[in-house]
């Protein structure tokens, strides 16, 4: 089971981590930026994030600060 973290101050919502994940665990957060984009968010209340980490590898600002198993 992994984990991640997630810096609002740093998504930019670009929804790269969405459409990269394999267990479809980031989505679309009804939060918004300061600039009114729709941020992400980790949902894993089953405890199925492998801690693959492809998701903070794909973001471009290195808005995922955490990754682990």
């Amino acid at each position: 089971m992994g984990r991640i973290k997630i810096d609002n101050n740093r998504c930019k919502s670009c929804y790269l981590c969405v459409t990269t994940c394999p267990k479809g665990l980031i989505k679309k957060s009804s939060k918004t930026n300061r600039l009114g984009d729709y941020l992400v968010e980790f949902d894993d209340k089953n405890g199925e994030c492998i801690g693959c980490a492809m998701c903070a590898k794909r973001c471009p600002d290195m808005a995922i600060i955490e990754v682990y198993k």
